[in-house]
């Protein structure tokens, strides 16, 4: 089925059907998305990967919903890719959290979609599963898009890497620049262009509260990329 969110939608209503909460945001793209089960045979080995390193990051405060955080909506997200490295840009397949599920304590595959495709110029992601996927589909995706090696990305909310961005010397987006957006998807491409964001493999979102965006060639990377940073933020 197609589904298209629009900012016209009231947070978590709407005949779209893409609306969620204030904080993980209305889905600012289109989404032609097909409700179903995904094969466990293919997609279960994954899953079972990234739930393992959404624990991890539930466990230190990173992904997950408090109600004395933004609101007590949920945040943070992953992925992973799938499919052979050397799909061609918009055609990195990944296996992504879905939408509004953040406040779960645990997750399975279930709660994961394949965004099978995503195009920055037309704002649109084609996707498949029982959720629909996360509204930072389409910066994962950019992020896909600047390397076939970059095989995970990890979205936290991790506000003593946040604010310390700069004493850490992490690339950071444009304050102005809202997540979810098609300017976000484009902001990875100039941050590797002129930042060290190749080499950090970390980025901060100055305009996402408490946004931090990690990512490297295997979940396993990614997550040593974050736990390194965080403990570098929390040092004195």
């Amino acid at each position: 089925m197609s589904a298209s969110g629009t900012a016209s939608c009231a947070p978590g209503q709407g005949a779209c059907g893409m609306c969620v909460t204030a904080e993980e945001g209305v889905i600012k793209f289109e989404a032609d998305h097909r409700g179903h089960k995904l094969d466990p045979t293919r997609y279960g080995a994954l899953a079972d990967q990234l739930a393992g390193w959404r624990q991890v990051m539930s466990l230190c405060g990173l992904v997950g919903q408090d109600p004395g955080r933004y609101g007590g909506a949920g945040f943070g997200n992953l992925s992973v890719r799938v499919g052979p490295p050397a799909s061609g840009l918009g055609r990195r397949a990944m296996l992504i959290s879905g939408t509004q599920t953040g406040g779960l304590p645990r997750v399975a595959i279930d709660d994961f979609c394949v965004v099978e495709r995503y195009d920055v110029s037309k704002n649109r992601v084609t996707s498949a599963g029982m959720v629909r996927p996360s509204s930072e589909s389409m910066t994962h995706g950019a992020i896909y898009d600047l390397g076939p090696h970059i095989r995970a990305v990890l979205h936290a909310h991790a506000p003593t890497i946040w604010r310390r961005a700069a004493a850490l010397a992490i690339p950071t987006t444009r304050p102005e620049v809202p997540y979810g957006t098609q300017d976000m998807a484009r902001e990875m491409e100039r941050l590797r262009r002129e930042t060290a964001l190749s080499e950090r493999q970390i980025l901060s979102m100055a305009g996402h509260e408490d946004g931090i965006i990690a990512f490297g060639r295997s979940l396993e990377e990614a997550g040593r990329v974050l736990m390194t940073y965080l403990a570098r933020s929390l040092a004195p």
